[in-house]
């Protein structure tokens, strides 16, 4: 946004069909024609964006994703990981100044998901801004600028390390067999706002470090081991949804 009410330096209101010419979306849920081929989703997009060279548009996006010999499989029997590649291409066809996704990778395997960030990356590498809703901790940590919303609120944006730094959240590590099943114990300490399980160690979090270790001196002993480390954006994430007001009226 360069202003109040505007996109791509395009009023919201008055000029949005130039806007949507320069914007691709990819919905959460695959929404194109699954009785259609690969190719003919990708023509039939071609189309209704009234685009010139169109074959060799549509050439060029199934070379680009890996699908020129999958071109005549129907998009109905695509595996998850294939289908995203498939939105994706059909939503950069028209070449967009903006993406838009909307929780892109949701059910889909490691290794597509990495497949499709590294193309996302790509693009954007090539100057395509990408604008990406996630729930998905790992995904957030990829990208330049992170923005938290809850119950419609901007409740931090920054970078990674700006957002974790902005929140003044103190964390420790715990170890030892048996710590992760004291969460609920610790986290009704006073000093503590959230104690999480990870794997077999436990983030125990606060704000006030005097409070907080003092709530973990009586945890200080064998078998458990403690250390003070980085706050993760997981653990920023949930001391920020907890903060924040249900709206819900």
């Amino acid at each position: 946004d360069s202003g109040e009410g505007t996109a791509l330096g395009l009023d919201i209101i008055s000029q949005a069909n130039l806007i949507k010419r320069r914007a691709g979306y990819m919905t959460q849920k695959f929404s194109l024609y699954e009785d259609l081929t690969i190719e003919e989703n990708l023509q039939f997009s071609a189309r209704i964006h009234s685009l010139d060279r169109r074959k060799q548009r549509v050439d060029q996006a199934l070379e680009r994703l890996g699908l020129i010999e999958r071109r005549g499989q129907l998009a109905g029997s695509l595996s998850g990981g294939w289908k995203q590649r498939l939105a994706l291409a059909t939503a950069t066809l028209h070449e967009p100044k903006l993406l838009l996704l909307d929780e892109p990778t949701a059910g889909v395997d490691p290794k597509a998901r990495r497949t499709f960030w590294d193309e996302i990356h790509a693009l954007s590498a090539e100057g395509l801004t990408v604008l990406v809703s996630t729930h998905y901790m790992d995904e957030a940590e990829r990208c330049h600028e992170i923005a938290y919303i809850s119950y419609g609120r901007l409740i931090a944006r920054g970078t990674a390390e700006e957002v974790i730094a902005n929140t003044h959240l103190i964390t420790f590590n715990g170890e030892g067999p048996g710590i992760d099943r004291l969460s609920v114990e610790l986290g009704a300490l006073p000093g503590v706002d959230m104690a999480a399980p990870f794997g077999q160690s436990l983030h125990v979090s606060g704000t006030d470090r005097t409070a907080l270790e003092a709530a973990l001196a009586p945890y200080r002993r064998a078998p458990f081991r403690w250390s003070e480390v980085e706050p993760s954006l997981e653990d920023v994430f949930i001391r920020l949804m907890e903060t924040s007001e249900d709206n819900f009226r």
